[in-house]
């Protein structure tokens, strides 16, 4: 019998300290620059986001949101399989993030394993777990988790510290007989990976005391990504995975973006000839949760009602690297989330 991914069930959090661009504004205008968070804002969209507790890691924001996808798909942690994790704010540089993930969920049954393609991480995670459940019949029931923390990797000093909200989200994938996952693509060019990252703590630069004091262990942004990699990139993209995957945009009840900028997300969702109420954004609330957006954004779509059984559903994730990856899937199942269905 075709082993096909599905999506039974979907969770998230985000933390409970809400960080106004009001707070970012007082403690910049300190600094003396006054106006850069309301620049930011305009440019983004982006009004507030969340941050955990400082003595958390990735792994502690990602655990509520798998415990919530767990319990409204009806499973254990014991349950799990496998559990593949996306993230560029691991715990640690190793070990692995999934693994201090795997034992503080009590999965103890599950294997696990990292994708750190930054916000192309869950559609490259989602596309993982349904190649395994395609050809491993002893692969059950697989956790993918997108999650982010970068403000802690953040200088507290950088304006660009505006942008990071922690979040992150889980999906429990289990076999169907039916679509189900339907496909996905990749995209990258690596010519850019000074533009945007961390470049001190591995094994180009290591943490040196040096590099700390001269910043070099935060994130940073170097250089300006052209915006055309992501105007251009994504509906390049989606034409790909939709001649690949014989549907047309005719065809997709929800197409979810990278969420960092209103802006962008709208251009895409315009040259697609996609609805703009088809292209949901969350960054306006949330800030940009990187690895996490995209499933986050998946989950509100489902919870809401907004998506059918059946509906075809889009995603492209678009990180620093860069890295781009774009996967469809069908919702077969919202009556697993606890919904009814609305075509039911």
């Amino acid at each position: 019998m075709t082993r096909i991914a599905n999506i039974i069930a979907t969770g998230q959090y985000l933390p409970e300290r809400k960080v106004t661009n009001d707070e970012l504004t007082e403690h910049f205008t300190k600094l003396g620059l006054p106006e850069v968070i309301g620049k930011f804002e305009k440019a983004t969209g982006i009004r507030q986001r969340w941050w955990a507790p400082d003595d958390w890691g990735t792994s502690d924001v990602a655990l509520p949101a798998c415990q919530q996808a767990l319990e409204r798909a009806g499973r254990r942690p014991e349950d799990v399989d496998l559990i593949i994790l996306g993230t560029d704010s691991p715990d640690y540089v190793t070990p692995s993030t999934s693994a201090v993930l795997q034992y503080k969920l009590g999965a103890k049954n599950a294997g696990t394993f990292d994708v750190a393609c930054a916000c192309a991480s869950f559609p490259t995670a989602l596309a993982n777990a349904a190649g395994i459940i395609a050809t491993n019949p002893a692969i059950k029931t697989i956790l993918v988790v997108g999650a982010y923390m970068m403000h802690k990797l953040a200088d507290p000093n950088d304006p660009t510290i505006f942008f990071y909200g922690d979040g992150a989200a889980a999906a429990v994938v289990e076999a169907g007989d039916v679509p189900g996952f339907v496909g996905a693509t990749y995209h990258a060019d690596g010519s850019y990976a000074d533009a945007w990252g961390i470049y001190a703590g591995g094994t180009k630069e290591p943490a040196t005391e040096e590099a700390v004091r001269a910043g070099r262990t935060y994130v940073k942004i170097t250089r300006r990504y052209p915006p055309e990699i992501n105007d251009e990139g994504w509906p390049r993209l989606f034409a790909r995975l939709a001649e690949q995957c014989g549907f047309t945009v005719d065809d997709v009840a929800s197409g979810i973006f990278t969420q960092i900028r209103k802006a962008t997300v709208e251009t895409v969702a315009d040259r697609l000839g996609l609805p703009r109420s088809k292209a949901p954004t969350i960054m306006e609330t949330c800030g940009y949760t990187g690895s996490a957006c995209i499933p986050m954004a998946l989950d509100r779509e489902i919870q809401s009602g907004r998506l059918r059984s059946g509906d075809l559903v889009v995603m492209i994730g678009s990180g620093v690297g860069y890295n781009q990856a774009a996967c469809a899937i069908r919702i077969l199942s919202c009556c697993r989330y606890g919904i009814r269905c609305p075509n039911a």
